[in-house]
């Protein structure tokens, strides 16, 4: 006897704080029933034979509505219901994430005697993410890299990029971000706002972010991708070093496109090796 109901999001990960609503078909409430951690819906409240509506609501998604019948055995069995992110905006589960460098990049592209690119990255960086429950605009995301461990793969280039020509590594031993809000761009897509604290100077810097997806990993965690890019120029942090070729080209190109590939793994630190 009762009510039975899965609650899930289009990824298929538990709504834990979600309300089923069970109406007659004269609109008053019948029923009233919360998810546990699971998602799951057990309620052993008979119902009487009939037609009713089942509404189903959770902070932050869109309410879902169906009809069920039940029948002698005075049980409903409505399955499982799928909420959408308001707004159609699916995210990972709320909470505490931490990026997983081992499987991240941090890299940089900048134009090199005006004819081709140089490629960088950086590989020692750290990083968390908090997903708010309520709310996705309020969730946050800080990251420090360690500017000496820039790697453009030539030992000699790398050596000027630390020097105080560039990021002056021993004055400025680390790039900081942290967002300041979020804005929703599409349906898996974002603006994260932030500010970025490099070689001393701290500017406001957009992030064009993606949201590739949430799955478990071979190592019986949860984990979440994505993927975001942003334009900086040099002079914006006080690095105005620049070599000019005899044509009037500049050696390295003051517009550096930065691209993110990140992984993160669901809790408040990564796990054990």
């Amino acid at each position: 006897m009762g009510l039975t109901a899965r609650i899930r999001t289009r990824d298929g990960w538990a709504v834990s704080h979600a309300v089923v609503t069970v109406a007659d078909m004269t609109g008053a409430q019948v029923l009233r029933a919360e998810a546990d951690a699971e998602g799951a819906v057990r309620d052993v409240t008979p119902l009487e034979p009939g037609a009713y509506t089942v509404i189903v609501t959770a902070v932050g998604y869109a309410p879902a509505a169906s009809s069920v019948i039940v029948t002698a055995s005075r049980r409903a069995e409505v399955g499982t219901v799928t909420l959408a992110r308001q707004g159609g905006t699916e995210l990972p589960p709320p909470g505490p994430w931490t990026v997983d460098p081992v499987h991240s990049s941090v890299a940089a592209v900048a134009q090199h005697l005006g004819i081709s690119s140089v490629h960088g990255r950086f590989t020692e960086f750290s990083g968390s993410i908090e997903i708010a429950p309520d709310d996705v605009t309020k969730s946050r995301v800080e990251a420090v890299i360690r500017a000496a461990s820039i790697d453009s793969g030539n030992g000699m280039r790398d050596g000027h990029l630390k020097s105080p020509d560039f990021l002056d590594v021993e004055r400025f031993p680390e790039i900081t971000y942290r967002s300041t809000g979020l804005t929703a761009t599409g349906s898996d897509r974002w603006t994260v706002h932030g500010e970025l604290g490099m070689h001393g100077v701290v500017r406001p810097v957009d992030l064009d972010l993606a949201y590739l997806g949430t799955g478990p990993d071979p190592w019986g965690g949860t984990r979440a991708a994505f993927r975001a890019t942003t334009e900086l120029h040099r002079e914006d942090f006080a690095m105005n070093y620049n070599q000019v070729l005899q044509a009037g080209i500049a050696a390295v190109g003051t517009t550096l496109k930065v691209e993110l590939d990140i992984q993160a793994v669901q809790g408040e630190s990564l796990p054990a090796a």
